[in-house]
């Protein structure tokens, strides 16, 4: 019975202890004039959360706090040239398919351009390379095996 109370109470304290540990995080320490600042500010804006609903107080009554600055998006202009881009590439998904409209017709589009690839003799060229070197990622530890083996490869010059 003893040493049942002892566990609990070792238990508690570690508990106890690990909390001020993590509590304590001198990097974002605030002064007692900056809370009550930021507080300020929530109070002013309604960005306090309503404890019965969770939400918000500018949520749920926006007319009783200022309005937010949106954010400054793209202009009808700019919308517009974006839409009609899509119409001709076929970026536009079909309704009912989910699938783009360049996708179940492909004929009727422009093709998408591939970006320039190397041949097969190059990639194979760069691997012989990297294997030379050892610039090759081990799976095990993440690190190229030069740095973990390093009297196995030439060395950087």
């Amino acid at each position: 019975m003893n040493t049942k109370y002892t566990n609990i109470i070792m238990l508690a304290v570690a508990a106890l202890a690990a909390g001020n540990a993590l509590a304590a995080d001198p990097a974002a320490a605030k002064t007692r004039a900056q809370v009550q600042a930021e507080l300020a500010e929530a109070q002013r804006t309604g960005d306090i959360i309503d404890a019965g609903t969770g939400q918000k107080l500018n949520q749920l009554q926006p007319g009783h706090y200022p309005a937010k600055a949106a954010a400054q998006g793209r202009t009808r202009a700019e919308v517009k040239a974006e839409l009609a881009e899509a119409r001709r590439t076929g970026d536009i998904v079909y309704v009912g398919t989910g699938k783009k409209m360049n996708e179940l017709n492909p004929d009727l589009f422009p093709a998408k351009t591939v970006a320039p690839s190397r041949s097969r003799s190059e990639v194979n060229a760069e691997l012989k390379e990297a294997q030379r070197t050892g610039n090759l990622i081990d799976g095990g530890t993440g690190q190229k095996l030069n740095e973990l083996y390093p009297n196995s490869y030439p060395s950087k010059n």
